[in-house]
């Protein structure tokens, strides 16, 4: 099993969340609408998703910065973003390393059409739950940020199972909770989240699904 990990959780808490007000704001609706992800989740009325997701510069540099030393990536290294929305992210890194080879994924047609110019040709649709289209070990580093929660339990399997073959290293994000406070406030504000398990039970999964890479959960606090 890899590491626990610290590289996006000070962006997670640097946003105020009204946690009650979106539990009673149609919450079901809401959800019914977010899981289309497409423009109501991306850049609609925030009740909906992220509300405006657009780029700024550099606010993921400090975790595209981690992510290439921490991983030791340089010129001609190999990586792949599942569930890359709008692939600021990538972005973000070929600006520090111009030299990476990128490629990303999502569901989203609106996420990916609205993805930085400069990367667009380096993205594609496919769903995580899915086999990759990838060799063993193509990738220098397969990283997921805030995507798997979104899966069922079945679907798990093969998108950590997928991430394990096609990674020489890897890298997950996802959405968690440590106390009954921080399961309430989850299922209050997240719309799209599938799998509600506490820290224990992911790294259980992890490790039953046979994902031996990196991974760091988010909060609700």
């Amino acid at each position: 099993m890899g590491q626990l990990r610290n590289f996006v959780t000070p962006l997670h808490q640097a946003t105020r969340r009204d946690y009650l007000a979106r539990m009673i704001d149609d919450k079901v609706h809401c959800m019914h609408k977010a899981k289309e992800y497409e423009a109501d989740y991306w850049d609609g009325d925030r009740r909906y998703g992220y509300g405006g997701y657009k780029f700024i510069p550099g606010r993921w540099k400090p975790v595209a910065e981690a992510l290439i030393k921490t991983y030791k990536l340089r010129a001609g290294s190999r990586v792949l973003d599942v569930g890359c929305g709008k692939a600021f992210l990538l972005y973000e890194m070929l600006q520090i390393e111009p030299g990476l080879d990128v490629s990303g994924f999502d569901v989203s047609h609106h996420g990916l059409k609205n993805a930085h110019p400069a990367i667009k040709d380096k993205l594609f649709i496919y769903r995580a739950q899915d086999r990759l289209p990838f060799g063993d070990d193509q990738f220098d580093l397969v990283i997921s940020l805030g995507c798997l929660h979104n899966l069922r339990l079945f679907e798990l399997a093969t998108a950590l199972s997928e991430i394990e073959r096609v990674g020489k290293q890897g890298y997950v994000m996802l959405e968690s909770y440590r106390s009954e406070l921080e399961l309430f406030n989850l299922e209050c504000w997240a719309l799209t989240c599938e799998s509600f398990f506490d820290t224990a039970e992911w790294i259980w999964l992890y490790n039953h699904f046979g994902y031996s890479g990196d991974y760091e959960f988010i909060y609700f606090e």
